[in-house]
């Protein structure tokens, strides 16, 4: 049997890549019986037919991470794409990539892209909204070439949901770390500034220096019911190491007197954009609580 990956699944057949060659492959029916769909991302034990490069799946191996959405297991890491400009950084959505990655415990780097296009203050006052959010930030540029080594290095030998919105520059990032993976860009719609959807299915992309990236149509209506209004603060890390000053337990950061994030906030001490959306998602988190 034969060690693999599945990179991308349809239909009921897994394409899985084992010592660098492709098997197409049915799942047992015994994964039905226990109600056990292979996911993309699943390290398995395959019984090929080295003739016509199909297989059977014997056995999926314990996952170490699950996501939703996108449907894919075993990442190591996300990298959140974002444009400093053309389209504009939408921090708020960009917070609900944080607050996804935050729940499965992922290590999350934050990739602010098409810096030639901003001035070092506008950088600056993008960083400076992160700088306590516990996520690493890094700047590129394809044009300039800004970045991409450092990029390339976190990619490899590690499984990585590579998201964002589009038109941000995702898959001309990938192409220019590995220019045979002639991914589809997409451009950026002059009437709306947003950009035009280029990846059309979860798959995951195999890298010449090892590992494997998920370049993801998902992620763009994430749902945050996975949280409630008191455990929210836990995926807000500025706001979480001081909120045990608040002067009474469950302290929301809302209204509530005596509360040190408010004050850390008006001190500047906390970005007042990360708070405002905090206070958002506690909103909508609070809204759909009282509709169950």
């Amino acid at each position: 049997m034969l060690e693999g990956t599945i990179f991308k699944g349809i239909g009921g057949f897994y394409y899985v890549k084992a010592n660098g060659i492709t098997y197409e492959c049915r799942a047992r029916g015994i994964f039905r019986k226990e109600k056990i769909t292979p996911q993309v991302g699943d390290r398995l034990l395959i019984r090929a037919n080295e003739q016509d490069k199909t297989g059977y799946v014997e056995k999926i191996f314990e996952r170490t991470t699950e996501l939703i959405r996108p449907p894919v297991t075993n990442v190591n890491q996300a990298i959140i794409v974002f444009a400093v400009k053309n389209p504009d950084p939408n921090l708020w959505l960009l917070d609900r990539f944080l607050l996804l990655a935050s729940s499965q415990n992922l290590e999350t780097i934050v990739c602010l892209n098409k810096v030639d296009l901003a001035s070092e203050d506008e950088i600056k006052s993008f960083l400076k909204n992160y700088e306590k959010a516990n996520c690493k930030v890094i700047a590129t540029s394809t044009k300039e070439r800004i970045g991409v080594d450092e990029l390339k290095e976190l990619l490899k030998d590690k499984i990585t949901v590579f998201a964002g919105p589009s038109g941000v520059g995702k898959s001309t990032l990938l192409n220019t770390i590995q220019s045979d993976l002639k991914l589809k860009t997409g451009e950026v719609s002059e009437k709306t500034s947003r950009g035009k959807h280029t990846t059309r299915h979860t798959e995951l992309i195999e890298l010449e220096i090892g590992g494997f990236v998920l370049d993801t149509p998902g992620f763009s209506s994430l749902e945050i019911d996975f949280l409630t209004e008191e455990s929210l603060e836990e995926h807000f890390d500025e706001i979480f190491d001081i909120s045990h000053e608040c002067k009474f337990n469950g302290c929301k950061h809302n209204e509530e007197p005596g509360c040190k994030v408010k004050e850390a906030v008006e001190n500047g001490e906390i970005s007042k954009l990360r708070y405002e959306n905090y206070i958002m998602f506690l909103k909508e988190l609070s809204k759909k609580r009282g509709y169950k």
